[in-house]
């Protein structure tokens, strides 16, 4: 099956600060990818050369076009939500509505109308009126109402309280996703979304420095809690870090075996967000 996004050494300067730096890639439909890393890794600049909005060295496909040469055709099938949903304060939500009818062909109004029903928005009500957290409903309502075979969530749900976010993500996967879509979403908010990753690639300074599904995550990180009696012995298989815990010492470990893991302690799986920030040392400094 032809991968949804294919790179080959993506490269991007700007004057001598290189932000992006050789980065391979392949991405294949029906996958929900987090692309993660801390601010300045090259998250958004790697998503604006997907989209077209930005010039880079190296090969780059997306849906087979070339997004600098094709960006017409490549925005027929992709959808795309920055971190800040603006919309103009006087516009009505039927105005909305009937601009994208009459720029999309394949905006789909009637399963906007279905998707707003079921939220507090009326089609009269003015963005002026509406809260932050029901813009972001209104503009998911656009975009998950194309037909779209890439939808690019780039921190989706920046700003929003802890209802929003989850009804959001609930929403993408109950109205939008389906195998034969592909979802990106970049997001500092880790916890939230692991859940519905197929797919993580984190990015540090402008470098990819895992990319993997979440089946051989839980194959390759585990962590084990161990007492002060067997630390030693632990700390000599090598682990990527480790912390104090309620007494015990937890440490992340790459490609060792659980059995092995297991003559020393508790063993169980890593979350996303703890991978991230064993892997993010010294980003952050």
């Amino acid at each position: 099956m032809n991968p949804i996004i294919s790179a080959q050494s993506l490269a991007k300067n700007y004057g001598k600060k290189q932000v992006l730096k050789g980065l391979n890639l392949s991405i294949g439909p029906g996958r929900i990818v987090g692309l993660i890393g801390p601010n300045g890794s090259g998250k958004t600049t790697t998503l604006q050369a997907i989209l077209g909005l930005s010039n880079f060295d190296g090969e780059l496909s997306v849906m087979g076009l070339n997004p600098q040469n094709d960006r017409a055709a490549l925005m027929q099938q992709v959808s795309f939500i920055a971190d800040v949903a603006i919309l103009p304060r006087w516009l009505k939500v039927h105005q909305a509505l009937a601009f994208v009818e009459g720029v999309h062909p394949r905006f789909e109004r009637a399963k906007a109308e279905a998707y707003l029903a079921k939220t507090k928005i009326s089609l009269n009500m003015q963005v002026s009126a509406m809260s932050k957290g029901m813009v972001v409903q209104l503009h998911l309502a656009l975009i998950m109402a194309i037909n779209a075979k890439l939808l690019i969530l780039d921190e989706p749900t920046l700003g929003l309280d802890i209802m929003y976010r989850k009804m959001f993500y609930q929403n993408l996967l109950e109205d939008y996703f389906d195998e034969n879509k592909t979802i990106i979403i970049t997001t500092h908010q880790v916890e939230e979304v692991e859940s519905i990753l197929s797919d993580v690639i984190f990015l540090r300074e402008g470098e990819i420095i895992l990319s993997a599904s979440m089946d051989e995550i839980g194959e390759r990180f585990l962590e084990l809690q161990t007492t002060a009696e067997h630390q030693a012995q632990a700390q000599a298989l090598g682990p990527l870090s480790q912390r104090s815990l309620f007494g015990k010492t937890a440490m992340l470990f790459d490609g060792v075996a659980r059995e092995k893991l297991q003559e020393y302690g508790d063993v169980r799986l890593t979350s996303i967000s703890e991978l991230f920030v064993a892997m993010m040392k010294g980003a952050y400094v």
